[in-house]
């Protein structure tokens, strides 16, 4: 295998908050596009459907604690008394082989990740950062709101996470405002599309 820059894939981060969309985008990149999604960890438990190493490394406490101590993550955080992370192999090994990857992150694992591949030899240079921008908190709340997945207390804590979120998007390659999902996943599929051919 040759670790030329031109055979190496690119890793794509998309970050965005609760609402914003981003999870639909990845969804249709992924369905249109030769992507492989990274399949994070986590200490929590499976969710009905969800199946281990697809939706996520479902990991021990125990076991994931000995991976920190093995330097194993890029990134990891403490969610609701959840570990979830980014293994390192995870990204390398396919970068290395020439896969383009997608990684949906919240804006403090991706600032981790870019700031450790400026200094890593095989991701530095291969990595591009989407940010989804919500038109509005107003419009953020009543996209939380018509989910109908989340407690009036959880979409005020989210919102207030959003706003903090929103204040990191300068640190993005792109930012893009929301619009509705076909006009969104389009304008991701043209960046997708632009920066394959700038790295080849």
């Amino acid at each position: 295998m040759s670790n030329n820059a031109t055979d190496k894939g690119i890793l794509f981060i998309i970050s965005g908050p609760a609402g914003s969309g981003k999870t639909t985008i990845c969804d249709g990149l992924i369905e249109k596009e030769s992507l492989q999604r990274i399949v994070t960890s986590t200490t929590r438990s499976p969710r009905q459907g969800e199946i281990d190493g697809l939706d996520y490394h479902f990991l021990t406490p125990d076991n994931f604690k000995t991976k920190i101590k093995e330097d194993a993550f890029y990134e990891y955080a403490t969610v609701h008394n959840n570990y979830y992370g980014t293994q390192k192999l995870d990204i390398i090994n396919p970068i290395l082989a020439g896969q383009n990857l997608l990684l949906n992150i919240d804006v403090q694992g991706a600032k981790t990740i870019k700031e450790k591949a400026s200094a890593d030899k095989d991701l530095k240079g291969h990595i591009v950062t989407i940010f989804i921008m919500p038109p509005s908190l107003e419009e953020l709340n009543e996209r939380l709101k018509n989910r109908g997945t989340d407690s009036k207390e959880e979409i005020e804590r989210r919102l207030i996470v959003a706003r903090s979120e929103i204040e990191q998007e300068k640190h993005y390659d792109y930012t893009i405002i929301s619009q509705s999902k076909s006009v969104d996943l389009n304008t991701v599929l043209e960046i997708y599309k632009e920066e394959i051919v700038r790295m080849r």
